[in-house]
């Protein structure tokens, strides 16, 4: 997708972004990532608020910073801000989407933690614990397929052989994940992977 032209964000468009991280934050079981690509269907595809480039630079920049990496919310949020006018309504509706996308699940876990800590000993509990494991795992794939085609196409190779190449260090599991990344900035940076 190309750049977005600036558009001007009404009530209603405010009530949609904030009613839809709220409803996400409620699905968020394994974390924000899994829903990253129905935060980039809202987002880019349906409201056309943001790229997909900007999609992937907000995930990046969030996993490459320290702390937690529900942090690539607000970025998304600062980038519907930024389109949208101003740096004063970035900071708005990053702070929207980061208090909607925190304050149902939030409320959810401490409640859940409590019971299932309670009721821990019920086979029905332990069941429940392994089962989620094959559900999160593949929407953890489907955000990494999000991920790595945001913005490319069967074209862009060195993207794809580099990615093909991180997965399989990865589960080698012999290299630092940090390094990668770095490896990763760096190349991008250089403009070695632009074709």
């Amino acid at each position: 997708m190309g750049a977005v032209n600036q558009f001007v964000m009404g009530w209603s468009d405010w009530w949609k972004l904030a009613e839809w991280f709220l409803v996400l934050s409620a699905f968020s079981v394994g974390g924000p990532l899994i829903l990253l690509p129905e935060m980039r269907r809202f987002l880019v595809v349906d409201q056309g608020w943001i790229t997909d480039e900007q999609v992937a630079a907000s995930v990046a920049l969030a996993q490459s910073a320290p702390g937690p990496n529900v942090l690539f919310v607000a970025l998304l949020g600062w980038n519907v801000g930024i389109n949208a006018g101003s740096y004063w309504v970035a900071f708005i509706v990053a702070a929207t989407t980061m208090i909607c996308i925190m304050l149902p699940c939030s409320v959810i876990l401490y409640c859940t933690a409590q019971w299932v800590q309670k009721n821990s000993h019920r086979r029905s509990v332990r069941a429940f614990k392994q089962g989620m494991s094959p559900v999160v795992v593949p929407m953890l794939i489907a955000s990494g397929w999000t991920l790595a085609t945001a913005g490319t196409t069967l074209n862009d190779w060195p993207l794809w052989a580099l990615s093909a190449g991180t997965v399989f260090l990865v589960l080698w599991g012999k290299i630092p994940l940090v390094l990668l990344i770095a490896i990763g900035g760096v190349l991008g940076a250089t403009g070695c992977l632009s074709l």
